[in-house]
Order: C-alpha cells, then structure tokens, then sequence
C-alpha cells in the first residue's frame, strides 16, 4: 500500500490566512474586546455590588453588531475568567456563563428583528434595551438564582425563592439603568464610531510618510 504525503502548498495556507486576517479586519474585532476587558475590569472592582455590572448592557448592543456567537461569547467567556481569576470557579460558574451567554444568542435574535435587516440597529431605542433588559434579568435570575442554591447547597427552594427577591430587584436596576443609559451610547459612540475602525487605528500608528 503507497502512502500518499500531502504538504500543503504555501499559496493556499496563505489565502486561508489572509481570508481570516481579511475577516478580523471587516469586523473590527477591537472594539469587541476592549468592552470585554472593560466590563471584566469592572466586574473586578473591590466592595462592587455583586448584581451591578454593565455585562448585560455592553453585551446587548454587541449581540446586535455582531452576530449569535459573539453575542454568546461576550458573557460566557466574562463569567469564566471572573471566576477563574477570582478563585471560585465551580459547577455554578458553568450555569451562570451558560445562562448569559443564552441572553447573548436572545439579544441578537431579538434586536435583529426588532431593527429589520437593512436597519442596521439605528432604530433601536433606549425603551428597547431597557425592555429586553428586564426579560433577561428575569430569566436569568429564574434559572441561576432558583437552581444553585438548592442544587449544591441544599437550600430549601421558597428560601431560595424569597432570598432571591431583594437581590432580583436590585439586579434590575441596575440592568435596567445602564441599558437606557449604557446600550445606546455604546451603540452610537464606540460601534457606530469610525474612529475606532481597525483602519484608522491602523493609520494611527502607521501614519504615512509625506
């Protein structure tokens, strides 16, 4: 039996990486991770209130701009670094970085269909994010509130259930506040924003010579 070697021709291997070089550049991945580390450098902030964070106000407008898996991304990967960083990674780090990361998938599903297609998100207004922020503060303290207590903790489920009221209130306001305030000036001033282009930080740091 003849072994067939195949090398891999060097024109090919560098199509396949200019396509993705080519990828990364249309969309302006920069932007993405810099309201990643900020929302993770928040989250990091001493004698912060646990339920107050703009992880759900950054990652709406950002589910929109750039698709399901982004959007999925952005809170997953936010939740599990946190924890990891912080020490407490365990079964419930799984839970809650699935749970936001679903309202990533949500967001960009539901704010596409808000704005059309040939919108391009300018329609979408405060009231929207502000909307969208209540269902998914909801949902997700539902399923992580009501689950990781009485799952690895034992916690009777109505004290779990009556516990999770004042934190659930706070959480909504705090989602809710920096969504009306948060979501669309995020939009506006950073995804919308053509400075912030891969392009032009391009031509920042490799000005042309006269």
């Amino acid at each position: 039996m003849q072994l067939i070697h195949y090398t891999p021709h060097l024109p090919s291997c560098q199509a396949v990486l200019t396509t993705f070089v080519m990828e990364i550049y249309r969309k302006n991945w920069f932007k993405y991770i810099v309201g990643f580390i900020a929302c993770l450098l928040i989250r990091l902030i001493p004698f912060r209130p646990p339920n107050i964070e703009p992880i759900l106000a950054t990652q709406m407008p950002f589910s929109k701009a750039y698709g399901k898996l982004a959007g999925f991304s952005f809170a997953f990967l936010s939740m599990v670094l946190y924890d990891i960083i912080t020490s407490k990674v365990g079964m419930w780090t799984f839970i809650t970085a699935s749970a936001y990361g679903l309202l990533g998938l949500w967001a960009s599903v539901y704010f596409s269909a808000k704005s059309g297609p040939t919108s391009g998100g300018k329609n979408i207004r405060a009231i929207d994010y502000a909307k969208f922020a209540v269902m998914g503060t909801l949902a997700f303290d539902i399923v992580t509130g009501l689950s990781i207590g009485p799952l690895f903790f034992g916690q009777p489920f109505m004290e779990a259930l009556i516990g999770q009221i004042p934190f659930t209130a706070l959480h909504l306001a705090g989602n809710v506040g920096f969504a009306i305030i948060l979501s669309p000036l995020i939009y506006r001033f950073v995804i919308e924003n053509k400075k912030f282009e891969t392009q032009s930080l391009m031509q920042v740091f490799n000005p042309r010579r006269v």
